[in-house]
């Protein structure tokens, strides 16, 4: 007898192919058959409905949300089952746990702490508080130079680079499956290209990623690829760009560049994937984008502050609004918002971005997909982080009809499982573990708002984690069974 068994749903099995009709059974955490089942102990009506394999987030900021907030609701309510954390250089290990954990951050790991110092004791952490979906793990630059370097602006010694160097083997000794930087952001901005081929390189030998924030994703966007290709080529790595995007309305467009110039460098031989957030905003720690000598009056125009600690009446306001309502300039405001105390932890939200540039992206053949959401839930966060792929399935796929629903399913799933080494996971296959999500194709839509964003999507029946139904009906279930992952081998457990 079957666990669970789901009847009559439409199978979208991850790999692309044509939908199909058939029941599904699960047992001890698998999908234990496909096609005709026995009975279960829990049966799923699943007509008029599609079944996948539970979505991949690519890129997320999680590391600290596992901690605080293992239900992850923000996750699990969109048909997430699995995340990739530790992105744009900030990871939750290497960690001092007598060190004050904003620092290296600065927020964007938001709920981070614990008595771990590396990433087998943070998954160790993460499972005692039963967590609602699995996490795969990256270890990030700008915590390795924060952690090593004693003036994080310098160039590192050598003996801080083989610090850092035993950092990254260490971490991916323990089964993260890749490298990550933020060369956009403080300290990893400070280092040179060399220095990121040599940390790199240790995720090559290990057969695992590297991936990228890249330097700049504005009026030097092309620079920018050409030194991720470059740390790509030299240090024989995997690299990965994420949210690919031209920021600032003069640069719009140079995504077809850009992506011209990746698929030659694939065409060459180079190991090259991207992912993309279906939004027009962006989100980030604020101070990393204003320099305070010469802060820039037009990008300060399109902000909006998700989240402010040192103004929390701020939160959800664009500053152009709260400058005109205050009667000061608006540069005066963003130089008061970030001087206060805790300043430098405001997350704010850029308007930079052009539609036709996220078609583009989306229309790329094999571009996943990332909410890059930052899990502060006490401000108004980008609605991404509720939103992400309930938009993509609904409106750019059935709305909009970019790709067909199989393909979305296949960039979500099998694509991003291959390419960061889930083992059995994206696809919906005998022997393989069993993350599903069951929905509505006509109705899933996300409704999250910049103004509301913290509102669950609609369409998603059913969400089952490691074979317990996580999920349902607008329900958390509380079923706790998700996984630490660690790069092409089994998971991580507690002992």
């Amino acid at each position: 007898m079957q666990d669970i068994v789901i009847k009559g749903a439409t199978i979208i099995d991850g790999t692309g192919g044509v939908e199909t009709q058939a029941d599904i059974g699960i047992r001890e955490g698998l999908i234990d058959a496909v096609g005709q089942v026995s009975a279960g102990h829990i049966e799923i009506d699943g007509t008029g409905l599609v079944l996948a394999p539970g979505l991949i987030d690519t890129h997320a900021h999680d590391d600290g949300a596992f901690l605080r907030h293992p239900d992850m609701t923000f996750k699990l309510s969109q048909g997430v089952t699995t995340v990739v954390s530790g992105n744009c250089g900030f990871s939750a290990i290497p960690a001092d746990p007598a060190a004050d954990r904003r620092q290296a951050s600065g927020g964007i790991l938001s709920g981070l702490g614990g008595d771990f110092t590396d990433l087998a004791g943070y998954f160790d952490a993460v499972l005692r508080g039963h967590p609602a979906i699995n996490n795969m793990m990256l270890v990030g630059h700008n915590t390795i130079r924060s952690m090593t370097l004693s003036n994080p602006k310098a160039e590192p010694t050598l003996a801080e680079l083989a610090t850092m160097k035993d950092y990254v083997t260490q971490a991916l000794e323990q089964g993260a499956c890749g490298f990550s930087t933020g060369l956009i952001y403080h300290p990893g901005r400070y280092s040179e290209t060399e220095e990121i081929i040599a940390l790199a390189r240790i995720a090559g030998d290990a057969g695992a990623l590297y991936t990228t924030h890249m330097r700049n994703e504005g009026d030097h966007l092309l620079d920018a690829v050409e030194e991720a290709l470059e740390i790509g080529r030299e240090a024989q790595v995997h690299t990965h760009i994420s949210h690919h995007k031209a920021a600032g309305p003069k640069n719009w467009g140079k995504v077809v560049a850009s992506l011209n110039r990746i698929d030659d460098a694939i065409k060459t031989g180079q190991a090259v994937s991207l992912d993309v957030y279906p939004y027009t905003a962006g989100s980030g720690r604020m101070i990393e984008y204003f320099n305070l000598d010469r802060i820039n009056r037009e990008l300060a125009e399109v902000i909006r502050i998700a989240s402010c600690p040192a103004f929390r009446q701020y939160e959800g306001c664009m500053l152009k609004d709260l400058a005109e309502a205050q009667q000061v300039d608006i540069t005066d405001l963003v130089r008061d918002i970030l001087t206060a105390p805790r300043g430098d932890a405001t997350i704010c939200i850029q308007f930079v971005i052009d539609e036709q540039d996220v078609i583009h992206n989306l229309k790329w053949p094999d571009m996943m997909v990332g909410s890059d959401g930052i899990p502060d839930l006490r401000g108004k966060p980008h609605p991404r982080l509720f939103g992400t792929f309930a938009k993509i399935l609904g409106h750019y796929v059935r709305d909009e009809a970019i790709m067909p629903l199989p393909e979305a399913i296949r960039r979500m799933t099998s694509l991003p499982a291959a390419t960061f080494g889930l083992t059995h996971r994206g696809m919906i296959k005998a022997g393989y573990h069993a993350d599903l999500v069951l929905f509505d194709p006509k109705t899933i839509a996300d409704q999250a708002t910049y103004d509301e964003p913290q509102t669950l999507a609609t369409g998603i029946e059913s969400v089952i984690v490691n074979g317990k139904v996580a999920f349902t009906k607008g329900q958390h279930q509380n079923a706790g069974s998700g996984q630490m992952l660690r790069y092409r081998k089994t998971a991580h457990t507690n002992p």
